[in-house]
């Protein structure tokens, strides 16, 4: 195995990123057999120290690790947005942990809410924001496909417009390589985010699927094995590109510098598979015991395997701070805002066959799952009847 490159924080004497949910006793890098990522550097990293930040989703795993590290690189001001309660209570106590000499203003808010936000661009006036607020978890919002639309897409739609309205501000889309060829209503709100961010002159950061943050396979896997197991797995062919949550968060703070309109994906040359993750875990445990694994069956929305960028994208040559810049091209883009309108009333009217059609007009190649359909039909003899 190649020696770990250090993290440039660690050169700087910076503390790496702390979030409970994003690090345990595991050495993720002895699983993925490759070094860290390079992380950015502090000077390119300088032009966030004189800047207003704001962080939406500010609550969740990687959102509270950027947060953190934000925090250390020492931002003019810094807003942490989130809508749970909860995370940004659990946020809170984590700064309060880590002693930062500046501590941030804790926002309680929806991105939905348009009149809200405008108070809070008024009052904070962010230059650089990452939007890190969405909902992720593939099967669950496969059966809430409203919500998947309203949070993930159109909730993107009511930030850019924010941010195009005052012209001050560079956006950074938190996206997921499951917005590719998407067959998860996840996967397709998060390629129409995309397509909006762009549109609006912002950056797109596609990650995969980071190891050790909450919600992720691997802390489902650590729970299962807790418990004495079984661990279950999907599909023992299934497999997806890892990251770490500490490259994560360099390749985000490495994204604010990127130019306008771009796609980032990492730099990740192979995918592993699921059950070796399960294996790995299992074997470097302390329990004396292995849990039984057991395979489920892919779930609605599941796909064998994910893939970093689409046949319509090429990657650039140039690999910068661990990420290679997609090279794209958008069409549609003048039916694009009548779109999501659309898209808008049909949600607001609970229309689920014609909400789910314009998502088709705007995905084209989304292929809505089996228990979407059913949701379809359902909606559709409603309406019928």
């Amino acid at each position: 195995m190649q020696a770990i490159r250090p993290s440039i924080y660690t050169e700087a004497v910076i503390p790496a990123p702390h979030a409970a949910s994003c690090t345990d006793s595991i050495d993720w890098y002895e699983f993925l057999e490759r070094p860290r990522l390079p992380s950015p550097t502090l000077k390119s990293l300088e032009h966030l120290r004189d800047t207003s930040i704001l962080v939406t989703g500010a609550g969740g795993s990687i959102g509270s690790a950027l947060s953190l590290q934000l925090a250390r690189l020492g931002p003019r001001h810094l807003a942490l947005l989130d809508i749970s309660e909860q995370a940004l209570y659990r946020l809170q106590s984590a700064f309060a942990e880590a002693r930062l000499p500046a501590q941030p203003r804790l926002i309680l808010a929806n991105i939905s809410d348009a009149s809200h936000l405008d108070e809070i661009f008024e009052t904070h006036r962010p230059e650089v924001i990452f939007h890190a607020a969405a909902y992720k978890h593939v099967p669950l919002l496969e059966e809430h496909p409203f919500e998947a639309i309203a949070n993930n897409a159109l909730g993107a739609l009511t930030l850019a417009e924010c941010v195009k309205r005052r012209n001050i501000a560079r956006l950074v889309l938190v996206s997921t390589d499951k917005a590719v060829t998407p067959i998860s209503i996840l996967g397709a709100s998060k390629r129409i985010a995309e397509r909006i961010t762009l549109v609006h002159e912002g950056v797109v950061l596609r990650l995969a699927n980071v190891l050790g943050s909450e919600g992720s396979v691997s802390e489902t896997f650590l729970r299962q094995i807790a418990a004495g197991g079984p661990v279950t797995i999907t599909d023992p062919m299934a497999e997806r590109y890892f990251l770490t949550c500490e490259e994560a968060v360099d390749l985000l703070l490495a994204s604010a510098s990127a130019k306008a309109g771009s796609i980032l994906v990492p730099n990740l040359d192979r995918q592993y598979k699921i059950s070796s993750l399960a294996e790995f875990i299992i074997r470097t445990g302390s329990s004396e015991a292995s849990p039984p694994i057991t395979f489920t069956g892919l779930r609605p929305g599941d796909k064998i395997r994910e893939a970093l960028w689409s046949t319509e994208e090429r990657p650039l040559p140039t690999v910068v701070h661990g990420h290679f810049e997609m090279e794209w091209q958008e069409s549609g883009n003048t039916l694009l805002r009548y779109e999501l309108m659309q898209l808008k009333d049909a949600v607001r009217e609970r229309d689920l066959p014609r909400a789910l059609e314009i998502v088709l007009q705007l995905v084209p190649s989304y292929i809505p799952s089996a228990t979407v359909r059913t949701l379809q039909r359902k909606a559709l003899g409603a309406l019928q009847s």
